[in-house]
């Protein structure tokens, strides 16, 4: 039996969708078939003689050439995997199976396309990447670290901010920003930035620009809004400065889309960070509470006793407090703590701690002190700014605290012993006040 005679293998090669390529010894191409323009973007013309690594990844090259010298050696790769800029400027990612030929002293290849695949790869992770960091961070200053780390393996980002919108005055904060590369192209530049994020916050709407300046630069800028269930939480923005990475409608897609998950992280950030607030924080004066100060006092005995040194602890309590109630009502009363709240914090640094222990008492834990006395001063300071009449919506009252102080480890080594020998000092300090007058 006849074997089957076969066309030129040649008209069959034109056919296949992915690429056969020939390199010989130093990397050039000597034969690419006509499906290599689909993938690098580049003619076959424009392809033959060119050296491969000059259209590698720069981060892949050093990687693809040590398994091109296993190859060379006689170890066949059927699934090695790099990335190339095609001619438009966008990365491709490609699957290689790859062989040397001794005889004919070149490399033969097949280069398959696996950008879509990679590219769903990358969202997934980032999506997983992106719920773990909303379980695992303490604070939202660390998460939109992580974010942007998460984001940078998917598209530039070394120029990269997250803005977030306050949903009651609606005013515009940046608590992340990080800035690479700063360029100055000009007011039009910075005005045109502000209308970008003005839509991207306003209006809802995902934007990309791109433009060349006056310098012959390159500026692309991409912003998302971060939408949740409530509303628009803020934006995530892009910038690049370089014609090599400017962001393309493939990118906008994929931040919108990763935009989500990034949103209920962060939704679910401010409200852990919410609850821990109302847990920790006094709701009228701000100030930490009960809870919050037992953590700290105990953390201050650890590091004092691991140091060597001393902290002081400050009880204070309002004198003729009740009166104010009585004359003027509750919310007057609130007042006077609100502003009291205020004036103890600009008596301290800020590594001490003002507490609202209850009611009118409150509670000032002073650390790093060389000697006892240092806390007299900060007393001195306390009655100094209450001098001053507090104003009780119109009614000008005027009111000081009694103040009873405990030294650790001289008056107490544990939190129960200093809180009592300051209570009972402060409580020493109203009688002796009332007797004087």
């Amino acid at each position: 039996m006849n074997a089957p005679s076969f066309p030129a293998l040649g008209k069959y090669v034109d056919l296949l969708v992915d690429a056969i390529c020939v390199v010989d010894k130093q990397g050039h191409f000597l034969y690419v078939s006509p499906s290599a323009e689909q993938i690098f973007g580049y003619s076959q013309m424009e392809m033959m003689g060119r050296q491969m690594l000059d259209l590698m990844h720069p981060d892949d090259r050093q990687r693809t050439l040590h398994t091109v010298a296993g190859i060379m050696a006689g170890e066949p790769q059927p699934h090695f995997e790099n990335r190339y800029i095609r001619k438009d400027g966008e990365i491709v990612h490609i699957m290689w199976s790859a062989r040397w030929s001794e005889a004919d002293q070149c490399r033969v290849a097949v280069a398959r396309d696996i950008t879509r695949r990679k590219h769903a790869e990358s969202i997934q992770q980032a999506v997983f990447a992106i719920a773990e960091a909303s379980h695992n961070t303490q604070d939202l200053n660390t998460l939109f670290a992580q974010i942007h780390r998460i984001i940078s393996e998917l598209l530039p980002a070394d120029n990269f901010a997250i803005a977030l919108r306050d949903k009651s005055s609606a005013a515009v904060s940046l608590p992340y920003s990080r800035e690479q590369v700063v360029m100055d192209f000009g007011n039009d530049s910075s005005e045109t930035s502000n209308q970008l994020l003005n839509k991207v916050l306003h209006k809802n709407e995902a934007c990309l620009y791109n433009a060349m300046h006056e310098r012959m630069a390159l500026q692309s800028w991409l912003g998302v809004p971060l939408k949740s269930h409530s509303g628009v939480l803020g934006a995530l923005v892009l910038k690049s400065y370089s014609a090599q990475q400017h962001y393309s409608e493939k990118n906008l897609e994929l931040l919108q889309f990763v935009s989500t998950q990034i949103a209920a992280a962060v939704e679910r950030k401010q409200m852990m960070a919410r609850l821990e607030h109302l847990a920790l924080y006094d709701q009228l004066t701000k100030l930490p509470n009960r809870t919050l100060f037992y953590d700290r006092i105990h953390s201050a005995m650890a590091r004092a006793k691991r140091h060597q040194v001393i902290f002081s602890l400050l009880y204070l309590d309002m004198d003729k407090f009740k009166a104010v109630n009585d004359n003027y009502g509750h919310t007057a009363g609130d007042v006077l703590l609100e502003q009291a709240a205020r004036r103890l914090e600009s008596c301290v640094r800020e590594c001490d701690t003002v507490v609202r222990f209850g009611g009118d008492e409150f509670v000032i834990l002073l650390e790093n002190l060389d000697y006892p006395e240092q806390s007299i001063t900060v007393v001195q300071k306390i009655r100094d700014v209450f001098q001053e009449a507090f104003d009780l919506q119109g009614q000008m009252v005027r009111i000081m605290p009694s103040i009873g102080i405990a030294h650790y480890p001289l008056d107490g080594d544990t939190d129960q012993a200093l809180l009592r020998h300051a209570d009972n000092a402060m409580y020493a300090a109203k009688q002796n006040a009332v007797n004087v007058h």
